[in-house]
């Protein structure tokens, strides 16, 4: 026979503590931001972002997408703007969001569907550097974790207590995430973020050099914007001044 459900309450008149139906958790990914010059979005435009997506195909897959609009103070109809998510959404890029928009941007980017994030720095994580050092004086001990099998593409791993270690390769599309530092025995390929919660010593090492974003404390470089004689070589990522910087391990 079945009962209703009622809350049992003891003796002393006072209602038992109740389980909520739902928990609260932190989760870590990567966005990316996508700042549009001032200008007409033409033809011109969505011909280079389509070039773009075709030279790295897997660099967007599965991140959200960000507008940041510092670029583009024109851009704040909210017809302009819908029609431009739609674009980028058709294209398979999750847009979900607008920063750096003026109060006429933040209203038209509500009435098109997005929400207004605060402007920081060109980072995945939302850590300056006075958070990250107040952060990094709170570190938990360390809790590694070690992966054995390869990290194939659309996979996101997060070692939340310390340094990640994987033993075999990373394929591009997939994400790895350390509180402490990343360590890859193989080609890298992908994303990787270490120091998610701002510890500045953390570092990346990697034994063949082929990720499409590198991360430490939420500074961040892509694939774009490294010498190409470091591809496919081992290396090592790390800050030296509130820059990131990429060498090679000879």
């Amino acid at each position: 026979m079945s009962v209703p459900h009622q809350d049992i309450k003891p003796r002393g008149g006072a209602p038992a503590a109740s389980v909520k139906p739902f928990q609260i958790r932190g989760r870590y990914f990567t966005a990316v931001a996508l700042r549009p010059e001032e200008g007409p979005l033409d033809q011109a435009f969505y011909a280079a972002l389509d070039a773009q997506l075709r030279w790295s195909p897997h660099f967007f897959d599965g991140a959200p997408l960000i507008l940041d609009l510092a670029q583009a103070p024109s851009l704040s109809r909210p017809a302009q703007l819908r029609a431009l998510a739609d674009s980028l959404r058709s294209r398979g890029l999750a847009v979900f969001g607008v920063q750096n928009a003026t109060a006429l941007q933040e209203a038209a980017a509500e009435d098109a569907g997005l929400i207004t994030l605060a402007s920081g720095k060109d980072a995945p994580l939302n850590t300056g550097p006075g958070l990250r050092k107040e952060i990094s004086k709170k570190l938990r001990p360390p809790e590694n974790r070690l992966i054995t099998e390869p990290v194939r593409s659309g996979q996101s791993v997060v070692a939340e207590g310390g340094d990640l270690i994987v033993v075999g390769p990373v394929s591009s599309g997939a994400e790895l995430i350390a509180r402490g530092s990343i360590h890859v025995y193989g080609p890298m390929r992908g994303r990787a973020m270490a120091g998610a919660e701002g510890d500045e010593s953390a570092r990346i090492f990697c034994r063949s050099l082929r990720a499409e974003l590198l991360a430490v404390a939420g500074l961040y470089r892509t694939s774009e914007t490294l010498e190409p004689g470091l591809q496919g070589r081992p290396a090592q990522v790390f800050l030296r001044d509130e820059r990131l910087c990429v060498e090679a391990i000879d």
